[in-house]
């Protein structure tokens, strides 16, 4: 699990081997006194399960992704999700069952990112017999 979900992070925002060795590189961890130097191949290493990480890398790499070390390892799910990463990445989406393609995605992130725009421009105050809540039961009459 761990392979997948370190590639699946990486890809997702679009990020090398060799930028992901550099940004793990910049952190500091006064737990790591050898001050070892990551590299793309190690990390290569890890997405493809040849080598596991140190405890001290994994950490590193949840800090560095803004995960836990549960989520890292497959012990959870992930608690919030940022939907234009989601939307952007390579991961196939489905909406009600139906596979999303890559234009559905697109046009979905698209009218997601116009209403959020969109909101700044209107009022804050409800109007009269607008809907409070989205009511996803639907009647089948």
């Amino acid at each position: 699990m761990f392979p997948e979900r370190l590639r699946a992070l990486r890809r997702g925002q679009h990020i090398t081997l060799e930028q992901l060795a550099a940004g793990l590189n910049q952190q500091t961890s006064e737990t790591d006194e050898d001050d070892h130097q990551n590299t793309a191949s190690q990390i290569g290493n890890w997405e493809r399960g040849v080598r596991t990480p140190s405890f001290i890398e994994i950490r590193k790499l949840a800090e560095y992704f803004d995960v836990t070390m549960d989520y890292l390892a497959g012990k959870t799910e992930r608690d919030a999700y940022d939907l234009g990463r989601l939307f952007l990445s390579g991961k196939q989406l489905s909406f009600n069952r139906e596979v999303l393609s890559g234009r559905d995605r697109y046009e979905i992130y698209q009218l997601i990112d116009g209403y959020l725009h969109g909101k700044e421009h209107r009022g804050t105050e409800t109007q009269p017999n607008q809907q409070e809540e989205l009511d996803l039961h639907l009647d089948d009459h």
